[in-house]
């Protein structure tokens, strides 16, 4: 088979050498398939929190109804990840705190444990949400990882499909002036079975927006590389994705993009992790 791969017709040693050298290729090729192939779909990070597998192919990232800098539709191909099920809690994160020693976020003392301890953690800056990630051996999703976790392989606006956001499907379009976020607006992570992810991912629209690994540019998507893109080298602010307890229902599209100073700090900012699935 493979010498007339190799237009070998006569048997040489360098032929036969050439033979062997395309049979292992081969070879190597179709068992990383199978091992890919074989990937559980669920997997628990090693902060305790549940994953789930993304996996690898295609899907079109973009939102064409939108802002000029969720343009042009284009389509990417992303290796298989594992993404957090739900965003971090704030009893996973403090154990974080105890283990490190980092500073608390801000709105920390509105934290009363274990009641709140399923809520997703805010006031984290970008800084903060990486270290968590690298401390869980885990990293921030690239905002390519995120929006195909969010929306899937197919072109549809919201995580669970087309229909408008409610009160069923997310937490969004609150107030809070006064109040502890924690007790009063946010809900507890794994909240609105119906507007789960076509991963089966909780909250990706609502809640709190997240944290990803990309600076922000916002041409980026006409000079994005269409396989694996990690966004611009450099920048002043990081991508923010899924809208949060505050935004509007337009705004919880999973296309659309949205971006802060890494050292920002909002109460209504949160984040979630994700971990290669080929190491």
């Amino acid at each position: 088979m493979f010498d007339k791969l190799v237009g070998c017709h006569d048997v040489t040693k360098e032929c036969e050498a050439l033979t062997m050298l395309v049979g292992a290729v081969f070879g190597l090729l179709l068992s990383t398939t199978d091992a890919v192939g074989k990937l559980p779909e669920k997997i628990t990070g090693k902060d305790g929190a549940p994953m789930v597998l993304v996996p690898a192919g295609p899907f079109t990232m973009g939102n064409e109804g939108s802002g000029a800098n969720e343009k042009p539709l284009h389509q990417v191909s992303l290796d298989a990840v594992y993404m957090d099920l739900y965003e971090v809690t704030t009893a996973r994160y403090a154990r974080f705190l105890e283990k490190s020693g980092r500073k608390p976020p801000d709105q920390w003392t509105a934290v009363r444990l274990p009641q709140l301890g399923d809520r997703p953690v805010i006031g984290v800056d970008w800084h903060d949400a990486d270290a968590y990630c690298r401390w869980a051996g885990k990293r921030l999703p690239t905002e390519a990882e995120w929006e195909k976790a969010a929306r899937g392989p197919e072109v549809q606006a919201y995580p669970w499909g087309e229909e408008r956001p409610n009160a069923a499907l997310a937490n969004f379009d609150k107030s809070c002036f006064l109040c502890n976020v924690y007790a009063d607006v946010l809900k507890p992570v794994g909240s609105y079975e119906k507007g789960k992810s076509p991963y089966g991912i909780y909250n990706m629209a609502g809640n709190v927006q997240e944290w990803t690994a990309d600076w922000y540019n916002e041409r980026y998507y006409k000079i994005s590389p269409k396989r694996n893109p990690a966004g611009p080298s450099e920048g002043l602010s990081k991508v923010v994705r899924g809208g949060s307890w505050l935004s509007r229902r337009t705004l919880l599209q999973s296309g659309l993009r949205n971006w802060e100073s890494p050292t920002s700090r909002q109460a209504h900012t949160g984040f979630r992790c994700a971990q290669g699935a080929l190491k």
